[in-house]
Order: structure tokens, then C-alpha cells, then sequence
């Protein structure tokens, strides 16, 4: 069983974003039954399926990703899964700036770091020779801490063989009819992602908090959540998502 570890370290003026894809497991042999998503729970939205172009980047370091990015060009790197956590087994690449920062824009960060993508690797751009066409799902992203701008990104390869370490980003609802809140309580968010072990191919988009049951003083704990019976909650079921407060505990905080 093989963990990555993250190659890249804090820089000045760089902000670090790794919420979804923390590692992968790939076990030998993996016998794998083939999943599809459910009804009942989320599924990638087909309107950001889109194919990410890359071109081959044959060497590394500050002086190459300057430049790269004076191109318009984020570096970037693809992991193979075998021996992934020593940095063998790996390609070096370079994706399009604009296409990334679209992606991240439209999806959010924390979502696009839990979505998979297909990965085109051409000789150039505008070339139509394929060196290698991938699934992948990003791992690692940098940015910019004024712009935003995407500096660097990694991604790792997701065959259907794949289990995948992924912080799930919640997405909360039922404020509207949640009897604690319709009393003047307010939500107290503790967790806005949740790490689960994922086969390829189902990893979810988001998790739905349901809160319309919650009343004043209960809590969402991580057991509570619904999600596709494949996928393994790496995190304690009993630690808490969120909780409504009472207006006497939320006027405490704010005085601290």
C-alpha cells in the first residue's frame, strides 16, 4: 500500500490548497467491483466534464517555472501510482493558465480538488499528436496569495483500480427550515470538508448536510452523513460537522 506525500513546500506569497486528493492507496492485487453513482446522492455536474490539455515539460525547478508562467503556462505534475510517496514514476507537465483558473473559478477550490478530470497530454498545444490521454484527479494547487493565480498543480492518475484519499467538500442545507436557526440560533460550522477513502470511480462532488431536523444546543457529527456505501469514512463517525448554537453561547463568542 503506497501513501504520496506532498512534494511541494510553503513559498513566499503562496497560498496551499491540498483539500482533496490527500493520497492514494493502490493495492496489489486490487480486485475492485466496477461502482457507479447512485441516485440518491450527488454526481459530477456534466457541465464542467472538461478535458484538460497539457504538454510535456522535460525539466524542473524555479528559473523553468517562471518561465513557464511567463508563457501562460502553469507546471505541473502527474503521479503514477506505484512508489509515488519517493517522486519516481512520475511525468513533469505544463497546463494552460487560463483553463485552470476557469476550472477553479467555476467549480471552487475545494471542488476542484475533489472532481476527476480527463488529462490530454499533446507534443504542443495546437498539435494533434496525443502522447497520453489519462483520468485524473487533482491532488495539489498553489496560488497566487494576491491573484489568485494558479502557480503550480499536481494531479494523480485514476484508473478504475484506484482507491482515493478524498476531502469531500459539505455542502449545507435546510437553513431555511431548521427549527434551531428559525429560533434566532445560529449555525456553527466546524468541518467544511470530510476525508473518505473512494473508489475511482464514484468519488462525490460534495456531501449534503441536511439540517432541517436540527434544533437549538444538537449537532451533525461525520456518522450522520450520507454517502455511497463503497466509500470508507477515514475520520472519527463521532466527530462533529456542525452545530446550533444558542443565541447566548453565539453572543459568548462574539464578546471573546
Amino acid at each position: 500500500m503506497y501513501l504520496y506525500r506532498q512534494l511541494f513546500t510553503k513559498a513566499l506569497r503562496r497560498r496551499h490548497f491540498s483539500q482533496a486528493a490527500a493520497a492514494v492507496v493502490h493495492q496489489e492485487p486490487l480486485d475492485l467491483a466496477p461502482y457507479t453513482y447512485l441516485e440518491e446522492f450527488p454526481k459530477p455536474d456534466p457541465k464542467y466534464a472538461e478535458t484538460i490539455l497539457a504538454i510535456p515539460r522535460s525539466t524542473s525547478g524555479r528559473i523553468v517555472s517562471a518561465k513557464e508562467r511567463k508563457a501562460g503556462r502553469v507546471p505541473g505534475i502527474v503521479f503514477e501510482q506505484e512508489d509515488g510517496q519517493h517522486g519516481g514514476n512520475k511525468r513533469l507537465i505544463s497546463v494552460r493558465t487560463n483553463q485552470i483558473r476557469k476550472l477553479v473559478n467555476h467549480l471552487g477550490r475545494s471542488f476542484f480538488l475533489s472532481r476527476l478530470f480527463d488529462l490530454e497530454v499533446r507534443a504542443e498545444f495546437e498539435s494533434e499528436e496525443i502522447v497520453e490521454k489519462i483520468r485524473v484527479l487533482p491532488r495539489l494547487l498553489h496560488l497566487h496569495a494576491s491573484t489568485d493565480a494558479p502557480l503550480n498543480v499536481t494531479f494523480i492518475r485514476a484508473p478504475s483500480d484506484a482507491l482515493l484519499k478524498v476531502d469531500v467538500p459539505l455542502v449545507f442545507r435546510g437553513e431555511d427550515v431548521s427549527p434551531g436557526l428559525k429560533k434566532g440560533a445560529s449555525l456553527n460550522t466546524i468541518k467544511r470538508t470530510v476525508k473518505y477513502l473512494c473508489p475511482a470511480d464514484i468519488v462525490p462532488p460534495y456531501i449534503d448536510v441536511d439540517l432541517s431536523e436540527l434544533d437549538v444546543g444538537q449537532k451533525f457529527v461525520m456518522g450522520d452523513l450520507r454517502v455511497h456505501p463503497a466509500l470508507k469514512l477515514l475520520q472519527s463517525k463521532d466527530e462533529p460537522v456542525c452545530k446550533i448554537m444558542g443565541q447566548r453561547v453565539s453572543e459568548q463568542r462574539k464578546s471573546k
